[in-house]
């Protein structure tokens, strides 16, 4: 390239240099040029031998967190409708003017919730909960709007307009359950809650810079037009203009208009007017005068809201903000998965709770009952009868509080994986849990921390959210650096004006002849055309802030939000591998305390058992009977509790994971249209011991009567 400017340079210095002379400097050039390109591959690869690419890094010198594995499919609908598109003309022309209605909610549980219920009873297993979950859960079903709404910003967009924003953050409104994953709203820094939306700040509403900049030209075709019909007696304080002291005028106007930008930052407007006008005055040649005229201008932003990439921008966001909205469902899917599971294991220990209760009052019953007798025939003193009796109150008041924590833990499972209460038959139905956690080691608790902190930072939809956010504010901030800049713009344009009509009988000859050549409409719109009469000409339009503060502090802030969102972004990826450890230890931890538990219930149930027998022999007392079967009662509470954090824990850790949905083989698809064709099969899990159910005396009365109601009476 310096050999073709330095021969440009010499012709231009030295005129007389020949055609033939500049031709062989031509390919002097293209001849070296060519032998450097061959020779560059060659220092190319020399180059990458001897000096390996550098790894990415990070500020902390680490290397660089992995990509995320963006929520697929993309644009998840819950049903065919695409709400990204706008209604046609064809084949209803008006079609585009009418209102869109959205398909009413369904608030009946699904067929699958009346299916389980088997002699008044929901025999439920986890597997059963999480599709009832995906089906009915409201939280999921709320959340299932956001991503037609995401579709209409998107629409939006494209006409030119500016975006809403869609709500992003978790639906949180059933009850019971709780996770401990990290979760924060997509807008700048987690401020916000909303794609594009705002957060309570120190003076009420805190507003962003998202979608800050130049508004981009309306990119929808307008058409407008007035027509009037006008019928005027104008009285005149002088003949001087008319000839007459009342102007009798009718006024016929027909005016036509046409706008449309485009995403270069062009607009154009086309105008074309016409009017028929009739009157009585003496000057005028025609009488009706028709008159058209025709103007067409196109603008065209050179400066400020220039470019594709300007006024395209907010279609690029609400892109990513539809992305966001795929990523929050899929946020909330794992959430709802992760709350119902944590649910059903309350479910688990409240009823193998109320199962211990009733063998702790098994035992003191027939302990009681055993030490009457030996009252009785004199070989016990009458204290240890009171002491026994005084178990089997507490015992007794033990019960009662479990049995209404295992009603109250089965209304909250409930209305967790249903949408109506009030139908009897489910309301009053027991919930029986099929499914029991075993102790099978996960393969996540002997992979190293390194691989699950990227497994999750790969899988985690809030930072998959977050990077889609920072993608957001690099727009913004070209955005409102573009409107840092004065407004210039340049306009052509080009019309025609044309006059016809017929010779005014009113007509005075006074500033010259009347007689003029009568022009029908047509030849009048025809003359518009013909450059008989052309309008045309070029312009500039600037317009320059003096201080331009506002613009300043608008792109100062969006700077600063996007730094803020770096920093949000890098305190997801420690806070995720936090949890990642956290999670893991937790879950060797339980396990281990689970089999502590399950040795001490055995030291203690061989204990009572020893002491039992003692007690029958004569060598042990009352008191130390209740105190080992008090001793069992805790080894048994200790178990459950150990289990329950066990299985929450495994629950926990595959959702910090954010691979619930591989892990239970749980289809998105299915989560998004509400309706499950594939059974999740959920790991480590095992059937529940043959053992006499737990029922709640409220709910054993239901059941009889529901069985009395369906049991035919016969005629005596």
């Amino acid at each position: 390239m310096d050999l073709l400017f330095e021969a440009e340079s010499r012709n231009e210095n030295h005129p007389t240099v020949t055609g033939t002379s500049w031709f062989q400097r031509l390919q002097a050039a293209a001849a070296i040029s060519c032998l450097l390109l061959g020779t560059a591959p060659a220092y190319a690869a020399d180059g990458q031998q001897q000096t390996p690419p550098p790894q990415p890094t990070t500020v902390s010198g680490l290397p660089a967190e992995p990509a995320p594995n963006f929520t697929q499919p993309l644009y998840m609908r819950p049903d065919a409708r695409d709400y990204t598109r706008p209604r046609g003309y064809f084949p209803n022309p008006l079609a585009p003017y009418t209102a869109t209605s959205a398909p009413v909610p369904r608030f009946t549980n699904s067929q699958r919730l009346e299916d389980l219920v088997k002699n008044g009873k929901i025999y439920l297993s986890l597997s059963d909960a999480v599709v009832l979950a995906l089906e009915n859960n409201f939280d999921i079903a709320i959340q299932r709007y956001n991503l037609d709404i995401a579709d209409t910003d998107l629409l939006r967009a494209r006409a030119g307009s500016t975006l809403l924003g869609v709500n992003s953050g978790l639906v949180t409104g059933t009850l019971g359950g709780s996770t401990t994953a990290t979760s924060s709203g997509a807008g700048p820094g987690g401020t916000t809650t909303g794609a594009g939306g705002a957060a309570t700040g120190t003076s009420g509403i805190a507003l962003t810079t998202n979608g800050g900049g130049p508004l981009p030209v309306n990119m929808d075709p307008v058409i407008t037009g007035t027509v009037q019909l006008e019928r005027s007696l104008i009285p005149q304080i002088s003949t001087f203009q008319t000839g007459t002291l009342t102007l009798n005028q009718n006024l016929d106007q027909y005016n036509f208009g046409y706008n449309q930008g485009f995403l270069t930052g062009t607009s154009l407007a086309v105008t074309f007017n016409n009017s028929r006008q009739t009157n009585n005055s003496i000057i005028n040649n025609y009488s009706p005068t028709l008159q058209s005229t025709f103007k067409a201008q196109l603008t065209q932003h050179l400066l400020q809201g220039f470019g594709t990439g300007i006024n395209g921008r907010f279609i690029l966001q609400a892109k990513n903000d539809r992305r966001i909205t795929d990523s929050a469902f899929r946020a909330q899917i794992l959430y709802t998965i992760n709350q119902v599971e944590t649910m059903y294991w309350g479910l688990v220990s409240a009823y193998e709770d109320l199962q211990a209760k009733q063998r702790a009052i098994q035992q003191s019953t027939q302990l009681a009952a055993d030490d009457r007798k030996q009252l009785q025939i004199g070989t016990l003193a009458p204290l240890d009868v009171v002491n026994v009796d005084a178990t089997v109150a507490s015992d007794k008041q033990a019960l009662t509080a479990s049995q209404n924590a295992l009603e109250y833990q089965q209304l909250v499972m409930k209305q967790a994986i249903s949408r109506n209460l009030d139908d009897p038959t489910l309301s009053n139905a027991p919930v029986i849990p099929t499914d029991r956690v075993n102790l099978i080691e996960m393969p996540e608790e002997r992979m190293s921390v390194d691989d699950l902190v990227r497994e999750a930072d790969a899988n985690s939809p809030t930072i998959e959210q977050s990077i889609l956010t920072l993608k957001n504010d690099e727009i913004t901030l070209k955005g409102v650096k573009n409107g840092l800049l004065p407004t210039v713009d340049a306009y052509a344009f080009y019309g025609a004006s044309a006059i016809g009509g017929t010779q005014s009988r009113d007509c005075k000859p006074i500033f010259g002849p009347c007689t003029v050549p009568t022009i029908n409409y047509a030849s009048t719109f025809q003359n518009l055309f013909n450059s008989s009469a052309p309008d045309k000409g070029v312009g500039f339009n600037i317009n320059i802030p003096i201080r331009n503060r506002t613009a300043q502090a608008e792109q100062v802030r969006s700077v600063l939000e996007y730094r803020q969102a770096q920093m949000r972004l890098e305190q997801l990826y420690v806070q995720t591998r936090m949890n990642v450890i956290n999670g893991q230890f937790a879950l060797t931890n339980d396990r281990a305390q689970v089999q502590s538990a399950l040795a001490a219930r055995e030291y203690a149930r061989q204990s009572l058992d020893a002491e039992q027998k003692k007690l029958k022999l004569g060598a042990s007392t009352t008191a130390l009977v209740l105190q080992q079967q008090r001793n069992l009662a805790v080894a048994e509470n200790n178990v459950i509790a150990a289990t329950t954090a066990y299985a929450t824990a495994r629950a926990g850790l595959e959702y910090t994971l954010s691979s619930t949905l591989d892990q239970y083989g749980i289809a998105l698809g299915d989560a998004v249209s509400g309706q499950v064709n594939q059974q999740p099969v959920i790991p480590g899990l095992q059937p529940a011991k043959n053992e006499p159910e737990a029922i709640v005396p409220a709910q054993q009365q239901n059941l009889q009567q529901q069985k009395q109601q369906s049991t035919p009476q016969h005629p005596q």
